[in-house]
């Protein structure tokens, strides 16, 4: 898991290469078509087909991840180096970190330019990949929020999250190698963020089809979430201490309606002293968020960048605990 991390922070996703989550984008949207031409518009018959849709996305992403543990386990005895190496690769597949601070750099770099309002158009067009509100008419200093909530809550969904279940894998492993392991837990969470990231919308017949993944997703992250609110502060010198920076964190982020965005939002605008929230819109229609941490600046250049850096910390540190419990589980 550790050299996952490593990989995953030096080399990302070569785009090169197919990535599991395409795949699962295929089957999802496969399976998608075929409940929805079974199911019209009966709304029962939608839901029980998004959960039969649920339920075979994530058996296959938990199996193919269990089959190539075999196979690690299998020839980590005849070439325990090159085995590692190559399954410690496809395991860090399942994190983002790199990915992530790429995107937002191009971002922060194109607004750099001494005049940011003459590159809109592409500075709408890149933040429109890693966000899912409307870019349109956007300007500098909401592509700024939009990036420091983007980088707060996409930290939790494609850092923290996995790697918590990586870390759930691979303690199952202390007890018994043929139960999930790392990857085919981190493969069971990413289906579930990619059902989620597909259907999990309030609107026509995903309201149904998409309700099971979308439920799935809230739960997986629900406990890495609230780890990351406990942890983060520890990670930087936070304007109060570290009880009161939880506290306003957990008081401004339960407001939001999603259980989890609001929360991550939340202790990254307090940690990293900037405000977050208020009007976005969402294929044209108003959704007004509650402000975070509104005693705090609006977001610049620095505080998106303070947000990627004490994500960063924050892994090293919780893969560092990791490798303590593993270590005292042995014991």
């Amino acid at each position: 898991m550790s050299l996952a991390v490593i990989l995953d922070l030096l080399i990302g996703d070569p785009k090169s290469l197919p990535h599991p989550v395409q795949l699962m984008g295929v089957v999802i949207s496969f399976l998608r078509r075929l409940a929805e031409s079974i199911a019209n518009e009966n709304k029962s018959k939608l839901y029980i087909g998004g959960l039969i849709l649920t339920l075979i996305v994530l058996s296959l992403s938990g199996l193919s991840g269990w089959l190539l543990e075999r196979l690690f386990l299998f020839y980590k005895v005849k070439n325990p180096i090159l085995s590692t190496l190559c399954f410690a690769f496809i395991l860090s597949s399942s994190l983002a970190s790199r990915s992530l601070n790429k995107s937002i750099l191009e971002i922060l770099n194109l607004l750099r330019n001494k005049n940011p309002e003459n590159n809109l158009s592409n500075l709408r067009q890149k933040l429109s990949l890693i966000v899912g509100r409307d870019v349109e008419n956007l300007d500098t200093n909401e592509i700024l929020r939009a990036s420091a909530e983007t980088a707060s809550e996409n930290s939790v969904d494609g850092i923290f999250a996995p790697l918590f279940w990586m870390f759930i894998g691979t303690i199952f492993w202390e007890f018994n190698l043929s139960t999930p392991g790392p990857l085919a837990m981190a493969w069971i969470f990413k289906a579930s963020s990619t059902i989620d990231s597909m259907l999990g919308y309030k609107d026509g017949k995903l309201k149904w089809l998409g309700f099971t993944g979308a439920k799935l997703d809230d739960l997986m992250v629900w406990i890495p979430s609230r780890i990351v609110l406990i942890t983060l502060p520890f990670c930087c010198k936070p304007k109060h201490s570290i009880l009161k920076t939880i506290r306003y964190s957990w008081k401004d982020g339960i407001a939001d309606s999603s259980p989890n965005s609001g929360i991550s939002e939340a202790i990254f605008a307090y940690c990293a002293e900037v405000r977050m929230g208020g009007l976005n819109y969402y294929k044209g229609v108003k959704n007004i968020k509650p402000i975070i941490a509104k005693s705090y600046p609006i977001a610049s250049i620095n505080s998106v960048k303070k947000i990627l850096n004490l994500s960063i910390r924050l892994e090293i540190a919780w893969l560092l605990c990791f490798s303590i419990i593993i270590k005292y589980i042995n014991l």
